[in-house]
């Protein structure tokens, strides 16, 4: 699957990489901007296999208990309850604390459209969960997925969200 992948990624489909796949580590939060189409899960899905690592996303319980819950979690998929009485951060950071490997892939903008400012929830679980984030740009204009160093987040979130929308500054979605 993965020489499959391979093909399709850089020969069919043209796209680059830049930068390494963290592999050493088995715990992060990837923060994937910008999201602005469904084909992004696709892609992510085509990178993971081309990389040959597991890359996992959280969605609704109620996704994971309908008839393509299995899709789900052969995905990657972990189950979380996202209603008003559950604490969706702390939740999430347990995952990391139950699982030997969970490498959570997440977009900032928290849906498919263009947005002035990122849900700040993938920093949190990262703080709680005492792991990095690293950076992955899907630049649709370059045709280049882009990934940074594992960094941890520091106290002092506006100097942490400055550097992370440097590494995403002139990339561009599939939709703009």
């Amino acid at each position: 699957m993965q020489k499959l992948a391979k093909f399709i990624y850089f020969n069919i489909l043209g796209w680059k990489l830049k930068g390494e796949f963290p592999s050493h580590l088995n715990k992060f939060v990837a923060i994937v901007v910008p999201h602005t189409s469904y084909w992004d899960f696709l892609l992510g899905l085509l990178i993971r296999k081309v990389w040959n690592e597991e890359i996992n996303y959280i969605g609704k319980k109620s996704l994971f208990d309908s008839p393509l819950g299995w899709f789900f979690r052969w995905t990657g998929g972990a189950p979380i309850d996202r209603s008003k009485t559950n604490n969706t951060v702390q939740a999430t950071a347990q995952i990391f604390h139950e699982r030997e490997k969970f490498r959570l892939s997440l977009s900032p903008e928290g849906t498919r459209k263009k947005v002035e400012k990122w849900k700040t929830g993938f920093y949190f679980i990262a703080k709680t969960a005492n792991v990095p984030i690293v950076l992955v740009a899907f630049d649709y204009g370059k045709k280049e997925i882009k990934v940074s160093e594992p960094l941890m987040p520091t106290d002092n979130q506006e100097a942490d969200f400055k550097k992370y929308h440097s590494f995403f500054k002139g990339v561009e979605g599939k939709y703009r």
